[in-house]
C-alpha cells in the first residue's frame, strides 16, 4: 500500500491588511459637501448703521455723561438729595424696533424720574424675623466663667452632703505642684502621650477640681481631643455630660466664633464625643439649642457629626421630642432636619410634637 496522501484544507478568505483596504477605491468614503459661504452674509456684516439711529444714540450717551457730571458735583441743585436718600433715574421711554417707531426718535426723548422707595418691615414680619432669630438670648460667657461657676455649685453641693459635720479639705500642694506641671504641658501639647497624671483624673472623686488646676481654656485643640477621648471612655454618662456642657462646648463655640470654623481637632473631638450619645445631646445638642444664641453656623457644624455617625434610634427620639417642645428657631429646625432625615421609626408622641411644632 502507498502512502495516504493528506487531504489539503482549503483556507479561508481573509481581509486584507488596513493599510490596503483604506488605499482601496472602494472602501474610501466620500468627503463631505464644503459648504460655500455666500457674499450676502460678508455685506450684512460690514453693513453701516443708519445716520438718524447714530444720531439718537450719541445724544442719549451725550445727556447721560452730562447727568453723571451733575450727580457728582456739590450742588444744591443736584438731582440727588442726600438728605431724602432717594436718586433718580432716566429711562428712554421708546425702543429700538420698527420703522414706524424710529419717526418717534427725531424729537426730544421723553424721560422719566423714578425715586428709590424706602422699604420698611411691617410688625408681622418683625415678629417672624425674632421668632427665627430666637429673640430670648442670654449673655455669652467665657469657658471660664462657666468653669468657676460649675466648681462653686458643686462644692456647696458636696458640702452639704456630708451630714457629720465633716468637710472638703484642700488638695495637697504637691498635687496642685503636679498639675501645674501638667497645665504647663496641654498648653503647649501637639502630639505624643499624655502623662500619668492627667490619664487617672477620670477616676477621682473630685475630678472636676482637679481638671480646674489645668486650666482647659489654654489647652491646645489637640489636648482638647486627646481630654475627649480620655473622658468620654473611662466617665460615666452623667459624669461625661459635665465635662462637654463645661469644657467642650464652650471652646468649640469660641473657636467657631473667633475663626468662623471649627478646627480639626476639635471636630475630632466632638465625633468622639458622640460615642456616648445621652452625654453628647444633654451635654452639647440640647444646651446649645436652649441658649438662645446659637448660631447657624454653629448648629450646621455641630449637626454635621450627627449626620456623618450612626445615632442611637431612642437617644434621636428623645432629643427631637425636646427640641420640638422649645420654640422655633433657625438652629433648631437645623437639628430636627438632620435627625428625620436619619428616617428612623419615630413613635407617635414624636411625630405629634413635630407636626405641632412646624405648623403651629
Amino acid at each position: 500500500m502507498g502512502k495516504a496522501k493528506k487531504i489539503s484544507v482549503v483556507k479561508k478568505a481573509r481581509h486584507a491588511p488596513l493599510a490596503e483596504q483604506i488605499e482601496t477605491e472602494e472602501i474610501v468614503t466620500a468627503t463631505g459637501r464644503i459648504k460655500i459661504r455666500h457674499k450676502k452674509d460678508a455685506d450684512q456684516s460690514n453693513e453701516y448703521v443708519d445716520p438718524r439711529l447714530t444720531k439718537n444714540i450719541l445724544a442719549e450717551a451725550r445727556q447721560q455723561q452730562e447727568y453723571l457730571d451733575e450727580e457728582h458735583k456739590p450742588s444744591s441743585s443736584s438731582s440727588f438729595d442726600r438728605r431724602k436718600g432717594s436718586k433718580k433715574l432716566f429711562v428712554q421711554a421708546p425702543t429700538l424696533g420698527s420703522d414706524s417707531e424710529g419717526d418717534d426718535l427725531d424729537g426730544s426723548v421723553e424721560q422719566r424720574h423714578y425715586e428709590a422707595e424706602e422699604f420698611e418691615i411691617d410688625e408681622e414680619a418683625a415678629k417672624q424675623m425674632e421668632r427665627f432669630m430666637h429673640a430670648k438670648q442670654e449673655q455669652r460667657r467665657i469657658l471660664a466663667d462657666i468653669i468657676m461657676e460649675k466648681l462653686t455649685a458643686k462644692n456647696t453641693e458636696i458640702q452639704t452632703q456630708f451630714s457629720d459635720g465633716a468637710h472638703v479639705e484642700d488638695m495637697d500642694p504637691k498635687v496642685v505642684e503636679m498639675y501645674q506641671g501638667v497645665k504647663a504641658l496641654l498648653s503647649r501639647y501637639r502630639a505624643g502621650k499624655l502623662p500619668k497624671a492627667f490619664k487617672i483624673i477620670p477616676a477621682l472623686q473630685n475630678w472636676e477640681q482637679v481638671l480646674y488646676l489645668t486650666e482647659p481654656d489654654n489647652w491646645t485643640a489637640a489636648a482638647m481631643y486627646q481630654a475627649t477621648r480620655l473622658f468620654a471612655s473611662n466617665l460615666k454618662e452623667r459624669m461625661a455630660q459635665r465635662f462637654y456642657n463645661l469644657v467642650l462646648l464652650p471652646r468649640i463655640r469660641d473657636d467657631i466664633d473667633e475663626f468662623k470654623q471649627l478646627n480639626f481637632h476639635l471636630y475630632q473631638a466632638l465625633r468622639k464625643a458622640i460615642f456616648k450619645p445621652a452625654a453628647f445631646f444633654k451635654g452639647i445638642v440640647l444646651p446649645l439649642c436652649e441658649c438662645g444664641t446659637c448660631t447657624l453656623r454653629e448648629a450646621i457644624i455641630v449637626s454635621s457629626v450627627i449626620t456623618k455617625n450612626s445615632v442611637p434610634v431612642l437617644h434621636a427620639c428623645a432629643c427631637m421630642l425636646k427640641l420640638a417642645e422649645m420654640e422655633y428657631s433657625g438652629a433648631n429646625s437645623i437639628f430636627l432636619r438632620v435627625l428625620v432625615d436619619k428616617r428612623y421609626t419615630l413613635p407617635y408622641r414624636v411625630i405629634d410634637a413635630l407636626v405641632y411644632h412646624f405648623l403651629v
